[in-house]
């Protein structure tokens, strides 16, 4: 079920709100700061009541849908720098993108800026939340859980920034002095530890599930994932590991078809644990639908035909592995939707994962119904695995990872596997169940220390592409207090 709450139409209010803030985090002119805006509510006008504090909520899941965090800037820094996709489309077509495929990536590039405002336009109304909610006067309950959701918006902001950047500067709280709007870059460790406060604060106070008319708002399972995920990230085996187990203990089960699961009718299942809710408005095409699946698909016959998955990623799938057939779209052949792809179509793969039967409404362009998954249980036991076979416990490893074995079709792993092989083996299912979904495959090479030999033949150099550089333009307003990354 789509949830109609979770939509910008209801929170044009608070990006008034925002708006001086937005500005000033790129402008260092202190005069700025003297000048109440004109025209628009302060944040101490607005957050009056109940109702205010519900528009203020729903502004950051409507900002995942939007292109920075979405679409080509987001698929650019995430996607195009694994050996998961390639460009797409056709020669000359956004040629910018190669820049990201053989990481000739450079302080100017687009996307490079892109991401990084789109991160931080999402923490700032995440941080008027947690700021001015508190003062609401409104059900106390409520209060909290929406504070929490506002925590957990924020963490995984701040976890898709320091994955691309390293260390980056920490905005906590509403900027407002000169100081504040121009902050130094925190280190690596210092943001992840303000993502694991975010996530273990929001997971205290967010329920584990929600009625049909709040689906899709973040709960106490999603907190936990981004939890058990930055923890892994920080190698810190035995706290991803107790975080990953509260999760398979709420309630979640393995969706039982995988091509379904990435359909609009298979959104929010069983599986699901945390997705971008997009759902088209009559008369309101720009209010709350996203083109992650638009920029995607097959060209011409249904979307642009970008971010195509490579034949590296086609041929590292089992054979019989069920994960092929929802991963990967091939021209000329004709969908368990009925929908025969073109045999000359531009690429010869698209993603499957985006894809929309082209019997769905397109009131407002192919695709923008679907829904973009972030969390779901089957990378959540892929993490549970990780980290206990890292603790060297390996029978809890192998239960968890050949749940997800199982329901691709594959047998089981052995339980004479030893703890190199089956550091491998999990490595392995993360790509084959994850590939093209939320962007982790360049992230997880560079964490395993395996990007450097991966990535080779893409240009990769070691010691400056495990990191993107950060945008020249905010460099230059900082007036030089932000440093740049090795090698750029």
């Amino acid at each position: 079920m789509k949830n109609n709450l979770i939509t910008p139409r209801r929170f044009w209010r608070t990006g008034t709100v925002a708006a001086a803030l937005a500005v000033g985090l790129t402008s260092s002119c202190g005069k700025f700061l003297d000048v109440a805006p004109q025209g628009q509510p302060t944040s101490q006008q607005f957050f009056q009541t109940q109702a205010d504090a519900t528009v203020a909520v729903n502004a950051p899941y409507g900002k995942l849908r939007e292109w920075n965090l979405s679409a080509f800037n987001w698929l650019a820094v995430t996607t195009l720098t694994s050996d998961d996709a390639e460009k797409g489309s056709v020669s000359g077509d956004a040629e910018f993108l190669n820049e990201f495929t053989f990481f000739r990536l450079t302080p100017t590039s687009g996307p490079v800026q892109g991401y990084w405002d789109g991160q931080y336009q999402q923490i700032n109304l995440c941080n008027q939340v947690i700021q001015n909610v508190p003062g609401v006067n409104m059900d106390a309950t409520l209060r909290g859980r929406y504070v929490g959701e506002a925590q957990f918006l924020r963490g995984l902001a701040y976890f898709n920034l320091v994955r691309a950047y390293g260390g980056v500067p920490l905005l906590l709280k509403v900027a407002e002095t000169a100081e504040e709007l121009n902050p130094s870059r925190a280190t690596r460790d210092e943001v992840y530890t303000a993502i694991i406060n975010d996530a273990t604060a929001a997971a205290a106070v967010l329920p584990a599930a929600y009625g049909a008319s709040d689906v899709g708002r973040a709960t106490k399972g999603a907190a936990l994932t981004l939890l058990a995920k930055a923890q892994l990230y920080q190698k810190n085996y035995a706290a991803s590991l107790a975080a990953s187990d509260q999760v398979l203990t709420l309630g979640y089960s393995l969706a039982s078809n995988f091509y379904d699961m990435f359909r609009i009718r298979g959104e929010n299942n069983s599986e699901s644990i945390f997705e971008v809710q997009c759902t088209t408005l009559a008369g309101n095409c720009d209010a709350s639908n996203s083109q992650w699946a638009e920029c995607q698909m097959v060209r011409p016959q249904f979307g642009w035909g970008f971010f195509n998955p490579t034949s590296d990623l086609a041929n590292a799938f089992e054979p019989g592995d069920q994960r092929r057939l929802g991963t990967i779209l091939e021209r000329g052949t004709t969908t368990p939707d009925g929908d025969v792809i073109a045999a000359n179509s531009s690429n010869p793969r698209y993603n499957m994962k985006a894809y929309v039967p082209n019997s769905a409404p397109k009131t407002c362009g192919y695709g923008r119904d679907q829904n973009i998954r972030v969390f779901r249980l089957g990378e959540v036991l892929l993490l549970n695995a990780e980290a206990a076979n890292e603790l060297g416990q390996t029978a809890k490893a192998l239960a968890a990872v050949n749940r997800v074995r199982t329901r691709a079709g594959l047998s089981a792993l052995p339980g004479s596997i030893s703890q190199a092989d089956l550091r491998q083996a999990i490595w392995k299912e993360r790509r084959v169940e994850l590939a093209l979904e939320y962007g982790d495959r360049f992230f997880d090479l560079v964490r395993q220390g395996r990007a450097a030999t991966v990535l080779a033949s893409k240009g990769f150099v070691a010691g400056k592409n495990e990191l993107m550089p950060l945008p020249l333009n905010q460099i230059t307003l900082s007036g030089g207090k932000l440093t740049q990354n090795p090698g750029y």
